[in-house]
């Protein structure tokens, strides 16, 4: 109804901006008050009517991206409920020069203003854009200034020992300190105990914590990654180390770790250690012996050609290698459920959760031999396909069957040089007189140069031909290697396979990337180790949902 009043008496329908403290009773008294500031407003002018009040709360005016209020208000006006925009200052509105012309801009192109009340700019005015931009641009250069004064204050109160962070596993922040949590640093010791006293490695470590009940607080399940966080972390020996990201653009926020960009504040001996400083020592000695090398790490992310592409069909979790090296000398590789590989078969675990899965491994042949089945059946007529794309590499190329006849032009070039001799022969034995040589010997020159030079042409494009040919016969070449592979041509199958589903009943879906389908196969797998071999007993297709 508001609005159709609106519009039956002709009003400006005006929204209102404001973003206010992120203190609950702070934002309800400067909502009240300012809601009341922009009625009082809107008040004296006849021709308005207010629409509504947008706000958001504690969100930085740098960026607009997470400000629901501020996005709502857009919405509504790129909609039409909108006339006018009130807001208080530039700053309110937005810090960032570009974020506030080019929403005030978007806005006027719809015949929308934007008014700012305490800065006295109206973007309706002909010289609006000129200041809005002067003092977008000293709201965006406070907004600097003031993430530097934050950054320096932040880092001399890190200086002092002031801990920015939250809980962890075996500490409580508060107000700045952080408190041993004694019901956790049985788990904390036990991380370190099992790790460099016992040698157990990080999945091991997961699972027996699980076994033995000592459940994580803030995460559902312990992970190699959690127990790596703790294994590193400074803060179990009593040091303090932080400004371990940092925020290199105060316009985004957006984080990254600090990797040298920054100088880190470093505090020895800060609070009260869980571990003592010579297991932490030998700890990082440890985590350093078993880490690979940055050359080995490199190798071991492109080793495997389906790495992060296979998935179980019953938990959804993703398939991890396993290898392990036969008394023969040669490696068996298979590949494992991540869920079954840390905690077995599916159970009922201590705290009533349900981990671990009962699908099963699959050797790597056998999904070799998978995807060999399917390119085979998607390269069944291989004649035609290479025929049509060699068709349209001649049309891009512009290859013609056509060739010029060299041969042919200079068969005529001979015959007219023949004929120029005889003339003058004929001239010598008084057939014919002085003129009349002259004047054939004349046309005989002219055919000459004409066809001189369409032999030059020829023998150009002879020459451009036989690299045309040249080329085109690399084509061929490339098609042949492409087409004609072996069952372990891994490369090839890096770059197509999308993803792999496992299901517990020896079937796998195999999905490529740009086939609009599936295919489920059957498969059936016999030997052991090195001695394995598969055969696929049937395909289906599945079609993509």
């Amino acid at each position: 109804m508001k609005n159709e009043t609106s519009h039956r008496y002709n009003k400006l329908r005006v929204a209102a901006y404001c973003r206010v403290s992120t203190d609950k009773d702070d934002q309800t008294n400067s909502l009240i008050s300012q809601r009341r500031y922009f009625a009082d407003y809107i008040n004296r002018h006849e021709d308005w009517v207010l629409n509504d009040v947008y706000y958001d709360e504690g969100i930085s005016g740098t960026q607009t991206k997470k400000r629901a209020g501020f996005n709502a208000m857009i919405d509504e006006a790129m909609q039409g409920g909108i006339d006018l925009i009130l807001t208080k200052e530039v700053c309110r509105f937005a810090r960032n020069t570009v974020d506030t012309l080019s929403y005030t801009r978007k806005l006027k192109d719809r015949g929308i203003g934007v008014i700012f009340t305490i800065d006295n700019i109206d973007t309706r005015d002909a010289d609006g854009e000129l200041r809005l931009t002067i003092m977008a641009s000293i709201a965006q250069e406070e907004s600097r200034k003031t993430s530097e004064r934050v950054k320096w204050g932040q880092k001399r109160r890190m200086e002092q020992g002031v801990v920015f962070g939250r809980d962890m596993l075996g500490y409580t922040v508060q107000n700045g300190t952080l408190f041993v949590n004694e019901e956790e640093v049985p788990i904390v010791r036990a991380i370190f105990h099992k790790f460099t006293n016992e040698g157990k490695g990080t999945h091991v470590i997961a699972r027996e914590l699980l076994e033995e009940g000592m459940r994580p607080m803030r995460v559902k399940l312990w992970s190699n990654t959690i127990i790596l966080r703790v294994l590193r972390n400074e803060k179990y020996v009593g040091d303090l180390c932080q400004k371990k990201t940092y925020t290199p653009n105060y316009l985004t926020h957006a984080k990254k770790y600090n990797r040298g960009d920054e100088e880190m504040v470093y505090l020895k001996d800060h609070h009260k250690p869980i571990i003592d400083r010579e297991l932490w020592n030998r700890t990082q000695a440890e985590l350093l012996r078993r880490s690979p090398s940055e050359d080995v790490k490199s190798k071991h992310s492109n080793r495997y050609w389906c790495s992060g592409k296979l998935y179980c069909g019953l938990c959804g979790q993703r398939y991890v290698s396993r290898t392990k090296k036969l008394k023969n000398g040669t490696i068996y590789k298979a590949w494992r459920c991540y869920a079954a590989a840390n905690h077995g078969a599916k159970k009922i675990s201590s705290f009533g959760e349900e981990i671990g899965c009962d699908n099963g491994s699959i050797n790597e042949k056998a999904l070799l031999t998978c995807m060999h089945y399917c390119i085979c059946k998607l390269q069944a007529n291989q004649k035609e396909l290479k025929r049509e794309i060699m068709q349209e590499i001649k049309e891009i190329k512009g290859v013609t069957e056509k060739k010029p006849d060299t041969k042919r032009i200079q068969k005529k070039m001979d015959a007219l040089a023949a004929k120029k001799r005889k003339a003058i022969d004929l001239m010598l034995d008084g057939l014919i007189t002085k003129s009349d040589l002259q004047e054939q010997t004349k046309w005989y020159e002219e055919q000459l140069a004409e066809l001189a030079e369409a032999l030059h042409t020829a023998g150009k494009e002879d020459t451009a031909n036989a690299a045309e040919l040249h080329e085109y016969e690399n084509y061929l070449t490339a098609l042949d290697e492409i087409m004609s592979f072996d069952e372990s041509n891994e490369s090839l199958y890096r770059e197509i396979l999308d993803k792999m589903v496992i299901y517990h009943d020896k079937t796998v879906e195999v999905w490529l990337k740009c086939v609009p389908f599936g295919m489920k196969l059957s498969v059936s797998s016999s030997g052991k180790n090195d001695d394995y071999h598969t055969d696929i007993l049937s395909m289906e297709i599945v079609q993509k949902s």
